[in-house]
């Protein structure tokens, strides 16, 4: 069968042997078609006689590395899903390889369970492809022939892989795919033409559905994707959108759901790796970083002034590792969701208040100027996570200190907008250039130029922040204008 594992080709270069055969033993148990090369010269040699479907790399191997083959097998055949193998020196490395257009990445050392899951993804998505190339051309095939355009939209609609559902303008069903059924575990028997509820067992879901449906969301961006979940273990994702006629009015909406359990299961192995990882360095790095002070405090009238900077550098770039980590953390934190679950009565003035007096000194050692304003004479109080509040304008107040020169400006604006509660960070620093604005909340990703190459950081906090004002149902936007300064403002929902 076209869909069956069987006609998976696989290929796994790694230079280590025991990665190669693991890897094939384990894809092979479960059906796909496996070839091994031990060198990138080698598999490019092989994938030019033969393609395969997905592509394990490791990046880190003698000769050709792993990233320029990566590049050769784009050229070769953009189709090719591939799939990095990296080990924790190379994960800044596998995550640019993703950035450039490789499907996913699995670290080392990895469980057999973990390679299954990866690659059951991949099989679900080329399974996916060719089904929709395969809807795809018999649409063109039969859409030619009007009169039966019904039965055929009806056709292509039941033999899509998603769950689909089609709702009139009272929010009654007119049409449904046997996908929708058994993603959320409906009697056969179950007819349409009942109220969606009868339908989607999540309310929120429903409620969603009903404001589509009656032509509530008129802006078709601002309508959101919803996430839920069946039973304890199936997660899925809805997302919805008018069905339009010819005048432009709204005639019911078409809502399309697909299962994400296994992407969110390797979310979580993902995000106990990271957990893993941090814990077992935090420890011996802090040691080491106290050792160093300790060496560098107590030796400093003996030391050569040569010695001196090599230990101060060592201590820098172990406490840049121990921040990394911390950041690592509260990623993986705010992705499980256990961030912003501790909201208090908080007056934002005053917390910003407490952070710019905390960060002042900082300020002052390059002779920046740090100031608060109000727009407003009272500010109402917020409902919300300090912690959360402290590190997100924590983050970028200590980003526009970095990022302005010596003798620059900083200031903190706290006023309303409407229903929001409005904080912009301004400063008159070194600026980021318009092709950079997009990326700045990517993980890992850093503006470096003449200007920011000595600013040390982990290219963590702006994603931190990101992450914390979406769990918050804010927004935040940035400005820029390059040697003039960088504006970031945050609304918060009072």
């Amino acid at each position: 069968m076209e869909n069956s594992p069987e006609t998976i080709k696989v290929m796994v270069v790694d230079d280590e042997r025991d990665i190669r055969d693991g890897s094939a033993r384990i894809l092979k148990r479960i059906g796909f078609q496996v070839k091994t090369a031990d060198r990138g010269d080698k598999a490019l040699e092989m994938l030019a006689l033969e393609s395969v479907a997905i592509l394990l790399l490791d990046l880190k191997m003698p000769g050709m590395d792993g990233m320029d083959v990566f590049e050769r097998v784009r050229e070769m055949d953009a189709s090719i899903l591939v799939i990095i193998i990296t080990g924790f020196a190379t994960v800044e490395t596998a995550i640019e390889a993703m950035k450039n257009g490789a499907y996913d990445f699995i670290p080392k050392p990895f469980e057999p369970d973990q390679l299954r899951i990866v690659m059951n993804r991949a099989w679900d998505k080329i399974r996916m492809m060719r089904e929709a190339e395969r809807l795809e051309q018999e649409k063109s095939r039969t859409l030619t022939d009007l009169e039966q355009e019904k039965s055929r939209i009806h056709t292509i609609i039941k033999s899509l892989p998603d769950g689909v559902v089609v709702t009139d303008t009272q929010g009654q069903v007119v049409l449904m795919n046997p996908a929708f059924r058994q993603l959320l575990n409906l009697d056969p028997a179950l007819k349409p033409g009942n109220h969606i509820e009868e339908y989607v067992p999540d309310e929120g879901l429903s409620d969603l559905i009903k404001d589509i449906s009656r032509g509530a969301h008129v802006d078709f961006d601002d309508i959101p994707n919803y996430e839920f979940k069946i039973g304890s273990d199936k997660h899925l994702l809805a997302k919805g959108q008018p069905v339009l006629g010819d005048r432009n009015e709204c005639l019911g909406a078409v809502v399309n759901i697909n299962d994400i359990s296994s992407m969110r299961l390797l979310d979580q192995l993902k995000s106990e790796f990271v957990a893993k990882v941090t814990h077992e360095l935090r420890s011996p790095l802090s040691t080491i970083h106290e050792q160093l002070a300790l060496v560098i405090r107590d030796m400093m009238g003996d030391m050569p002034d040569q010695d001196h900077h090599i230990l101060a550098r060592a201590k820098e770039k172990t406490q840049g590792l121990i921040s990394l980590i911390g950041d690592l953390l509260d990623l993986s934190r705010i992705e499980e969701g256990l961030i912003c679950h501790a909201p208090k009565q908080v007056r934002l003035d005053e917390l910003l208040r407490n952070i710019i007096d905390f960060l002042q000194a900082q300020a002052n050692n390059k002779k920046q100027t740090l100031v608060l304003e109000a727009g407003v004479d009272e500010i109402p109080e917020l409902i919300a996570d300090p912690i959360a509040l402290e590190s997100i304008f924590g983050n970028l107040i200590t980003n526009a200190i970095n990022y302005t020169q010596d003798g620059g400006e900083i200031r903190v604006r706290i006023d309303l907008a409407g229903i929001n509660i409005r904080v912009a960070v301004t400063d008159n620093g070194f600026g980021i250039e318009a092709r950079h604005l997009e990326n700045i909340f990517e993980r890992f990703y850093r503006v470096k130029d003449d200007k920011t190459r000595f600013v040390t950081g982990t290219g963590l906090g702006l994603p931190i922040v990101k992450g914390l004002v979406d769990s918050m149902n804010g927004m935040i936007n940035v400005t820029s204008t390059p040697g003039k300064g960088t504006a970031f403002t945050v609304l918060l929902p009072m």
